[in-house]
């Protein structure tokens, strides 16, 4: 906030990148200087060093305190105070999480901001009596705008977990704590949320308003079983970098229904399903979710190239395939690039997944491509099982036949007790497929030269 108001911009960063990440992001954004916290962060200041870029640390005794800096220059508060903020100032620079490339830098303005935490406040009512606990990290912005910026914006409360990050063993002390009334995660932390009320139910779960869901499919399944558990309506919503956060989301249950499957109706932006030559797409028919607004960025930092394809039609190109239904509501069949065309056949792994979770015993599961001969691409998942169930794969592959057309059910089924993630928890199909696949070649060397 200090770092925005004094127009300069922020790029927050995840402290657990390797010296290669680091040097990366900051020469990718130009940084001019580079805040840690007191007990530093050895890779982030290896790359610092390396790109001659200069170091402060910060450290806060306490609640009551001022936060303290290592390196004080001369620095005027009254000079600070003359600035005026514009609302073309770039303030904030995060980078896209790269599901198929390299991260894209998107610089977001001041108005980018503004406008977006209040669609967040507006479309769940944000006010004074709210309060919640932060479960994801402050360097997306999930949780720095829907999370932060707008409890703060609407002079709600925000608490950071105790144990310095999401913690399924603690989120309920903090949550009736702080007298919280709603909360935003990803799918992934409400599964394990979901799992943890399963296997260690709490005496008491504090009364919400609202649970939302966001960055990732939900699968209708596991959104009954939140509802079910919490008794409070589960919202989903669809964001992205370049919107900075939000672009739709189910509404209150005041102010019409939520549906299962949908993420919901655009909030303060345009948004259109447009075909490939950029035509509007009828309700029901599937096409790209393009969207404008004061929310969108003004396009990706030195990169002409990405620029050219995501902005056409004056729209940009969220490359993201879905449709709206008859009541306006948009349902996402997938990423363009994740779409799976086994011989012709597009495959939405979304709708695998959903049927995966459906079944009884599974925890968490995630449809992918992979490379095929026969079919140019066939379909795969990896399966965890619920905690003390034995799956198999045979078992998996029966309940698909049930309940998929025969081309969706998956060829191969990795039944495993973990798929890597993200930082921010999602689940990018591209590296879940490279690492099966890496799984099954070294299966595949013998061994001992034999």
């Amino acid at each position: 906030m200090a770092v925005i108001r004094c127009r300069a911009t922020a790029a927050p960063l995840n402290s657990a990148y390797t010296a290669e990440e680091f040097e990366f992001y900051l020469s990718d954004s130009e940084s001019k200087l580079l805040l840690i916290p007191a007990e530093g962060i050895k890779p982030a200041e290896a790359a610092a060093s390396k790109l001659n870029i200069p170091l402060v640390s910060a450290a806060l005794q306490d609640e009551n305190s001022k936060i303290t800096l290592s390196s004080n220059p001369e620095s005027n508060i009254d000079s600070v105070n003359q600035l005026v903020n514009d609302p073309a100032d770039v303030s904030l620079f995060l980078h896209t999480s790269g599901t198929t490339s390299r991260p894209k830098g998107v610089p977001l303005t001041q108005l980018n901001l503004g406008t977006s935490v209040l669609n967040i406040k507006s479309v769940y009512e944000l006010t004074e009596s709210d309060s919640t606990v932060i479960v994801l990290p402050l360097f997306h912005v999930h949780g720095l705008l829907a999370g932060l910026l707008s409890s703060l914006v609407s002079g709600a409360a925000v608490t950071l977990p105790a144990a310095g990050r999401f913690s399924a063993s603690t989120f309920w002390t903090d949550m009736i704590k702080y007298n919280a009334t709603w909360y935003t995660a990803v799918p992934t932390i409400h599964q394990i949320i979901l799992d943890r009320h399963e296997s260690k139910p709490e005496p008491e779960y504090p009364e919400l308003r609202f649970i939302r869901s966001c960055s990732a499919s939900l699968a209708p399944s596991i959104l009954e079983r939140l509802e079910a558990a919490f008794g409070a309506p589960v919202l989903e919503a669809y964001a992205m970098t370049e919107a900075s956060h939000l672009m739709a989301s189910n509404p209150l249950p005041n102010n019409g229904r939520h549906k299962a499957g949908s993420v919901g109706k655009p909030v303060g932006q345009e948004m259109a399903i447009l075909n490939e030559q950029g035509e509007i797409q009828l309700p029901n028919a599937n096409g790209e979710v393009c969207i404008r607004g004061l929310n969108v960025t003004k396009g990706y930092k030195n990169n002409p190239e990405a620029n050219k394809s995501a902005f056409q039609f004056g729209w940009f190109h969220t490359g993201d395939v879905g449709f709206f239904d008859s009541d306006g509501y948009l349902h996402l069949v997938g990423r363009i690039k994740e779409l799976i065309n086994r011989g012709g056949e597009k495959i939405s792994p979304i709708e695998v997944d959903a049927v995966l979770l459906a079944h009884p015993d599974v925890a968490q599961a995630v449809a992918f491509g992979v490379p095929d001969e026969k079919y140019g691409e066939e379909i795969n998942c990896a399966v965890i099982p619920r905690e003390g169930v034995s799956l198999d794969e045979a078992e998996i592959t029966k309940y698909c036949k049930r309940n998929l057309a025969s081309f969706k059910v998956p060829k191969k089924v990795f039944i495993t007790d973990s798929v890597p993630k993200t930082a921010t928890g999602k689940i990018q199909r591209r590296i879940v497929a490279e690492h099966f696949l890496a799984q099954m070649s070294a299966a595949k060397v013998p061994k001992f030269g034999a």
